[in-house]
């Protein structure tokens, strides 16, 4: 038995032309409205590697800076804690040349000590400068 009068229903088609334009318009929108903004950046100097002969690593300068704000230079306490008798004790110390620093602070240290000594050793132009996590070996 049939009970479909008339002619048989056609299979429904769905055309994707339509959705593949909206979707390519949405694409087109979003890539137009969206900004890269540039001037937001930070601009940092990484460092790179070289073939430079691995130095004496007993040769370097240990700088520390204790709870009170105080600069030690490999161990010797300076007479109070200014940057420029930080800068005149490293000049002295770099006179023969460039050499590695290690700067070490202590957790209850005030920042701006910190602050200063990696603003003084930048004004030496020191390259090769670590910031200690523990405390180094002597």
């Amino acid at each position: 038995m049939n009970f479909h009068h008339g002619k048989p229903e056609e299979e429904v088609q769905i055309n994707l032309t339509p959705l593949i334009d909206v979707v390519f318009l949405l694409l087109i929108f979003f890539m137009v409205s969206t900004t890269f903004d540039t001037t937001s950046q930070l601009k940092i100097r990484l460092p790179e590697a070289s073939e430079e002969p691995v130095r004496d690593p007993s040769r370097k300068l240990n700088l520390t800076i204790d709870g009170n704000g105080n600069f030690f230079l490999n161990s010797r306490e300076l007479t109070n804690n200014r940057s420029a008798t930080l800068r005149a004790a490293l000049e002295r110390m770099l006179a023969d040349g460039q050499l590695p620093i290690v700067i070490q602070s202590d957790a209850a240290s005030p920042v701006q000590s910190l602050v200063t000594a990696m603003d003084v050793v930048g004004q030496l132009g020191l390259r090769q400068v670590s910031i200690a996590t523990t405390r180094p070996i002597e």
